[in-house]
């Protein structure tokens, strides 16, 4: 199948983007370098905020798997990344993993964000190539009566939280100034114990769980324990190599040519939610549908 459309990602945005171009007649290629689409998905165990009466993400994601694979329109290729994307004058061209180059007139780049990780923020100091399990993939249901030290108050504190609403658990969340107003979410809930820091040192002597050294405003010093540790940092754009990005390193719309057009996480830290990436999914792939038959936005 020669494709009308190149789609770089396979979660919501990207999905989205292929059913949207699939309705209006235009034959895509999404390669997803995950073994499935939707992938982060099935990692949320509660939703309330998505049309269709989904409740979790599970759900929505099968939903969604199913509505491509009953397309013939949409080509899903998963399990291959994207290693570069080369955007011409008459097209854009992407070379993945396997050294395979694919071509179409558009493409649409969704690749989303990662999950960062403690070398990431500036007030955790951690040993070298230390790695945590992110909060969003943590099982509230094995944990009862257990403590976490949670580090960072990003959104998935809030889905765990609501998602197991009788879960006999304790979160020690470690959080800096940027992450003040996230904490408010889940502020009500007494199973969570905010702490403002002004840093955290990371401790891996002796091996097993870390431990946290926590820096407070005015000066005081507090040692952690937990049963485990789990980062809940934010996350980082994960475009490959041929976008533009701005300082932050998202790939706004504006710096892109105009061949390549992004859509989801991937433009901007702000409006990132299951929803907002759908329809900027839906609204990249009539860009191009219009820009085809040179039709006016």
């Amino acid at each position: 199948m020669t494709p009308d459309l190149l789609i770089i990602g396979g979660g919501p945005a990207g999905c989205a983007a292929a059913l949207t171009a699939a309705g209006v007649g235009m034959r895509s290629l999404l390669v997803e370098r995950e073994g499935r689409v939707c992938g982060k998905l099935h990692h949320i165990p509660a939703l309330n905020n998505v049309l269709g009466g989904f409740r979790t993400g599970p759900d929505l994601a099968a939903a969604v798997t199913a509505d491509l694979a009953a397309n013939p329109l949409c080509g899903v290729m998963t399990g291959t990344a994207v290693t570069g994307i080369d955007p011409g004058r008459d097209g854009v061209t992407i070379t993945l993993d396997t050294g395979a180059r694919h071509t179409a007139p558009h493409a649409v780049l969704a690749t989303g964000v990662g999950p960062l990780q403690p070398a990431d923020c500036p007030w955790i100091t951690a040993p070298a190539g230390m790695r945590l399990p992110t909060l969003w993939e943590a099982d509230a249901g094995e944990a009862s009566g257990g403590t976490w030290l949670v580090l960072g108050a990003d959104r998935p504190l809030g889905t765990l939280l609501r998602a197991h609403p009788d879960a006999d658990l304790k979160l020690i969340v470690l959080h800096g100034h940027e992450d003040a107003y996230k904490i408010e979410e889940v502020a009500d809930d007494a199973r969570v114990t905010p702490i403002p820091v002004e840093g955290v040192t990371l401790d891996t002597t002796g091996g097993g769980v870390p431990t946290a050294l926590a820096h407070l405003p005015g000066g005081e010093r507090m040692v952690w324990r937990a049963d485990a540790v789990f980062a809940n940092l934010g996350s980082a754009p994960t475009a490959p190599p041929g976008a533009a990005r701005d300082a932050s390193g998202h790939c706004p719309a504006d710096l892109q040519p105009p061949r390549l057009i992004p859509a989801g996480d991937i433009r901007s830290a702000r409006f990132q939610r299951i929803m907002t990436a759908t329809g900027s999914g839906a609204e990249a792939a009539l860009r191009a549908y219009y820009a085809t038959r040179d039709l006016s936005m």
